[in-house]
């Protein structure tokens, strides 16, 4: 295994991920908001799940969207 080659990888995914996972939120919250159907002040639950099916791993993040 090349663990730099790894890492790479890594880190590239990840980078994707943060990326388009920032733009999806935006892009909702921006639909609600026009929408009328967010207040300015919500605290959003929000959830995130990573899946290597041939590692066997799940993983499941929560957290929190804060408006204000």
């Amino acid at each position: 295994m090349d663990e730099e080659a790894l890492t790479n990888s890594i880190r590239k995914f990840l980078k994707t991920v943060g990326v388009n996972s920032q733009r999806e939120i935006e892009q909702a919250l921006a639909r609600a908001t026009e929408q009328g159907g967010l207040a300015g002040t919500a605290e959003l639950p929000v959830a995130m799940t990573l899946e290597i099916p041939a590692l066997k791993l799940q993983v499941r993040f929560d957290g929190e969207l804060k408006l204000q």
